[in-house]
């Protein structure tokens, strides 16, 4: 019975990409060994007795100076030719086929492997009940399709691994995204609700004649709160955004509708397209979420045209009514084939008025070029 230890000793040298030296000698010694007296006992003339013991030799040593191919190769030769002319194969030859013919296929060449395996089959099946051929067809076709099942299975692993790898790295992109996706949003809107709070809650205490100091007190003690929720606000920003710490640091209000002017005035400089702003209904005090949307809104469609139709005249157009902001962007560009692209900038339009309860169509215009309609509610969606 194989103990452990030796069991891990062969299988070492099994897998080693070069048998070790002293385990070839071992199996060298033993096939001219063998072959010398197999040849002496069956009467043989000592030149015979020479060439057997040659090619004793040459079905093992090639394993310790060749690499994995030309071993298998070398050796499987000098096996095939040992059984073919002489009926006959040493012991130490056969476990020297077996070796290079698992380390071929545990190294990947699983076409070869069984190539090299197929004439002792094949010489197995002419010759019937030679024992020595079809104990070799028995064990070398077997060493090589282990070999080959060994490769398999670290090559699975090793994709498994690779795939689990990518999936992290998709999980942690897509978690970093919407970490900065929350932290936008929350500084876009929450943050400036509640420096809102602070602002009107100092107005009103110091706006608002004959308060009681209670009340005045009250005041005051909301505004510290508001404030102090917006200090806890903009931390808890800086750990959600914590791989920009720029971006965090140099954070600026954000635009609304006030702005956009200066927006179109920007596109005309640096495009020289004639951009112009239509208004109709009455400007009425929308959400800061919604103008923020509406102004991304158009800075996308704008930078789309810029991108898809330079040089392209665009209509911006706002229309205000009691319930909706209605926003639409034309341009006498080529129309949707140049805007395609684009295709993540509209993703993100709409995302930007669903966020606020509204909806973004797309598409071509009726008299040319490309269109971008939103409407919007008047205050965010809750």
């Amino acid at each position: 019975m194989i103990g452990v230890s030796e069991e891990g000793w062969v299988r070492r040298v099994a897998d080693d990409p070069h048998v070790p030296v002293p385990a070839v000698v071992l199996l060298g010694a033993g096939a001219v060994g063998e072959a010398v007296v197999r040849g002496m006992a069956g009467g043989a003339d000592p030149q015979l007795v020479l060439v057997l013991g040659l090619l004793a030799l040459a079905t093992t040593a090639p394993s310790a100076f060749l690499r994995r191919t030309p071993a298998a190769v070398a050796v499987s030769a000098a096996g095939v030719l040992s059984l073919g002319l002489f009926h006959d194969l040493t012991a130490a030859g056969l476990v020297a086929q077996v070796l290079v013919l698992y380390r071929l296929g545990r190294s990947g060449g699983q076409v070869l492997a069984t190539c090299l395996a197929a004439p002792y089959v094949l010489l197995a099946l002419g010759r019937g009940g030679d024992a020595v051929t079809v104990l070799a067809a028995s064990l070398a076709l077997p060493a090589a399709w282990v070999g080959i099942a060994r490769w398999a299975r670290a090559e699975a692993v090793v994709h498994r691994a690779a795939r689990q790898a990518v999936a992290e790295s998709l999980v942690e992109h897509t978690a970093r995204g919407e970490r900065a996706r929350i932290a936008r949003e929350l500084h876009d809107v929450v943050a400036h609700h509640i420096s809102m709070i602070a602002v009107q809650a100092e107005t009103a205490r110091l706006t608002t004649p004959g308060m009681p100091a209670a009340g005045a007190q009250r005041l005051s003690e909301i505004g510290d709160t508001a404030r102090a929720g917006l200090t806890e606000m903009r931390r808890l920003l800086g750990v959600l955004r914590s791989d920009a710490p720029e971006e965090v640091a140099q954070r600026r209000p954000q635009p609304g509708l006030a702005q956009l002017n200066d927006l179109l005035d920007e596109v005309r400089g640096t495009s020289g397209a004639g951009v112009r702003l239509i208004v109709s209904g009455t400007p009425s005090g929308l959400a800061p979420g919604v103008e923020l949307a509406a102004y991304r809104i158009v800075q996308e469609a704008l930078t789309n045209v810029r991108r898809h139709a330079p040089g392209a005249a665009v209509d911006v157009e706002l229309h205000y009514t009691e319930e909706a902001l209605r926003v639409r962007i034309r341009d006498n560009g080529p129309g949707p084939a140049a805007a395609a692209p684009g295709g993540h900038g509209l993703t993100g339009m709409r995302e930007r008025a669903a966020a606020v309860g509204g909806r973004v169509r797309t598409g071509p215009a009726a008299v040319g070029g490309f269109l971008v309609e939103a409407s919007l509610p008047a205050r965010a969606a809750g």
